[in-house]
């Protein structure tokens, strides 16, 4: 019996049900439909302090991130997973502070398993609240994932960004939430 894929999505927004989110939640279901076991964090509220540039998780035989929060079991999951999908809404011209955060903290990855994002594979959701993905910033996230992610060797299978302010008005384009299904539907299909 063939071992079904996992996904892990990462909730960068204080909404719960928000534009990133919903274009996560359509990634997460055209996941599920491909056979893929799929877990939500949704990152605010959780304690997730900033990296304090220790360099604890860097030292020969270290044991990990020298910071005890929440981080830790996201770290396990992390790296359980053969995907993630990361969203955010576009704040002040880049990512939320929330996925600012952990993005951070994934400095200490390595320290938890070798060659943490070698072959991981990941999905962007984006929304903004402008009429264009250059003026509102969502190119300045983007530019953000793409270029960590180039350095650690993970790979960008797909990303949707859309424009959309009030919750949940992001639904309303169907040709987006369909194209996020479809990148769902492909991302456990090759993750692994």
């Amino acid at each position: 019996m063939k071992k079904s894929k996992k996904v892990l999505v990462l909730l960068g927004s204080p909404r719960r049900k928000g534009n990133s989110a919903v274009l996560a939640g359509a990634i997460a279901a055209g996941a599920r439909a491909a056979g893929a076991a799929v877990e939500t964090l949704y990152l605010h509220g959780l304690t997730i302090a900033p990296c304090k540039a220790c360099m604890a998780c860097r030292k020969p035989r270290s044991k990990g991130c020298s910071i005890d929060d929440d981080m830790q079991p996201i770290y396990r999951k992390m790296l359980k997973a053969d995907a993630w999908v990361l969203a955010s809404p576009v704040y002040w011209f880049t990512l939320s502070a929330q996925l600012k955060l952990w993005m951070d903290r994934c400095f200490a990855l390595p320290a938890y398993g070798k060659d943490p994002f070698a072959g991981r594979r990941i999905a962007l959701a984006l929304a903004y609240g402008g009429e264009d993905p250059f003026d509102s910033g969502c190119v300045n996230a983007l530019r953000t994932f793409q270029d960590a992610y180039r350095y650690a060797g993970a790979e960008i299978v797909g990303m949707v960004y859309g424009s959309a302010l009030e919750a949940g008005d992001i639904k309303a384009n169907r040709a987006l939430m369909k194209e996020a299904r479809a990148l769902g539907r492909k991302l456990p299909a090759t993750a692994g």
